[in-house]
Order: structure tokens, then C-alpha cells, then sequence
């Protein structure tokens, strides 16, 4: 059994925070862009985060972006927000993964995949809330804390994937009493998110419903959001799939209009 003591030492590891990302954040959660981006670039590190991110096919630019007040202004503050949340995670990443078949690359195309196609969800909803943009980046977040938990016991996770045919996230239950949205829960209490993110990511399990209303939506966009991204290839064969029990009954009402958003024929 992995006790929740040795979970909270492991989320107390989110984030490094040196002194220039730290002003960063806070910058950015004071809507100031440009003094943001000033202080980025003292960060070499995040600054070559930021390029490689921004220039990923996914957001579609022709023309390679290097600039950091360039990259802000075109992300805008809630998207900057978000990519700052997915470095100080990224900085997180196992050089070595061992149970998941994943590299540095991957990860990051993982988080991209997920923030990029969140936005668009957001969009279509007509939802602007920074705070809301930011809750999907607990997800990558999430799968790094239970990569590195499953790594101290990969014989009993190993042995109970090949007796029994249940999914990670139950795996996961098993071992320390959380799953993988319980974790979520833990992180956003690390970086003391609004309630209302803990709430969303809970009711993104498919299984632990909301009374809220417009909470349990987004919950559900969360949850066929997951399931889609996670679904491609290159994350089944990296293993990740294998964490999401899909809830069909739970999701039916917005299937069709999720798949007309993401263009699923």
C-alpha cells in the first residue's frame, strides 16, 4: 500500500518554482502580459519550453515563433497561464518512464493535444475563465504523480494487469486509495485552485457525478476530451489509454455535439 503521506511528498515536489517563474505566475495572474514576458525570458528554460510549444503543428503556424512577448500576445493571458502551468509540470517528467512508454517529446505533445483541444471546447461553450482554461493541466499532471507511484510497485501493478483485466485508474485505487482524479484534486490544492476546478476534474471521472449543473457539463467534456485524446495511438501504445473507463450512459447527452466540435466522422 502507498499511504497518502508519501503522495503528498511527491505533490509537494509541484512545482520548482525558481524565483523568475514564480514572478511569472504572478505577473500573469495580474493580466500583465508584458512585464510576464520580460521577466520568461530570464528563464531560459521556460523560454525554450514556450518556442517548442507554441511551434508545435498542432497550433498551425507557418513561421517558426522565438519571441516570448510575441509568444504571450499570441496565447493572450489565460493560454499563457495554462503554458506556464504545463512547463512547471513538465519540469516534473521522469527522464525515464517506467511504466507508461513515454519521453519528454510525447509528454509534451500529450499536454498540447489536451490544452489545445480544452480551448476549443471552452470556446464553443462560450466559457472565458482563466482559472477553468488552466484545470485540464492537471490531467498530464496527474498521470506524472501516478507514473512515479506505480514505478515503487510495478511487480504488484504488473501481476494484477496481467490476472485481472481492470483498468489503471482501479489499479491505482487499489494501491494507495486515489485515483487519478483524487490526484487531481491533491495538485490543485498544492496550487490552491478555485474549488470549482477540483469539482470539474472530480466529475471528469465519469463516475463521481456533480450537483451542479453547468459543473457536471464541463465535467463531461473533460471526461470525452480525456477519453479522445488518450484513445490515439501513440498514447495506447504508450499505455495511457488503459486509465479511463469510458461512461458512455454518462456522456450520451453531449456525445454528438462533442463529436461535431472535434470533427469525429
Amino acid at each position: 500500500m502507498i499511504t497518502k503521506t508519501q503522495i503528498d511528498e511527491f505533490i509537494d515536489k509541484i512545482p520548482p518554482a525558481p524565483k523568475a517563474l514564480k514572478e511569472t505566475v504572478n505577473l500573469l495572474n495580474k493580466g500583465e502580459l508584458i512585464r510576464a514576458a520580460k521577466v520568461a525570458q530570464q528563464d531560459l528554460a521556460l523560454s525554450a519550453y514556450l518556442k517548442d510549444l507554441i511551434n508545435k503543428p498542432i497550433f498551425g503556424f507557418r513561421n517558426e515563433v522565438n519571441d516570448i512577448s510575441q509568444i504571450f500576445g499570441i496565447l493572450g493571458v489565460s493560454k499563457s497561464q495554462q503554458a506556464v502551468y504545463n512547463y512547471m509540470i513538465a519540469l516534473l517528467s521522469p527522464n525515464k518512464w517506467t511504466l507508461f512508454s513515454l519521453n519528454k517529446s510525447s509528454f509534451y505533445n500529450l499536454q498540447a493535444e489536451l490544452s489545445i483541444k480544452w480551448q476549443k471546447i471552452l470556446k464553443h461553450l462560450d466559457i472565458n475563465d482563466k482559472e477553468i482554461e488552466s484545470a485540464i493541466t492537471l490531467l498530464p499532471a496527474s498521470i506524472i504523480v501516478s507514473e512515479a507511484l506505480f514505478a515503487q510497485k510495478a511487480d504488484d501493478v504488473n501481476l494484477l494487469r496481467s490476472v485481472h483485466d481492470i483498468d489503471l485508474n482501479t489499479i491505482l485505487k487499489r494501491l494507495c486509495e486515489m485515483d487519478l482524479f483524487d490526484i487531481c484534486q491533491r495538485v490543485a490544492q498544492k496550487w490552491e485552485m478555485d474549488e470549482r476546478i477540483i469539482q470539474i476534474t472530480q466529475a471528469a471521472s465519469g463516475v463521481k457525478a456533480s450537483q451542479d449543473e453547468e459543473i457536471n457539463k464541463l465535467g463531461k467534456w473533460m471526461h470525452l476530451l480525456l477519453f479522445l485524446t488518450l484513445s490515439q495511438p501513440s498514447f495506447i501504445e504508450a499505455g495511457l489509454n488503459d486509465f479511463i473507463d469510458f461512461q458512455i450512459d454518462y456522456v450520451g447527452d453531449i456525445y454528438e455535439e462533442f463529436a461535431t466540435i472535434m470533427e469525429i466522422s
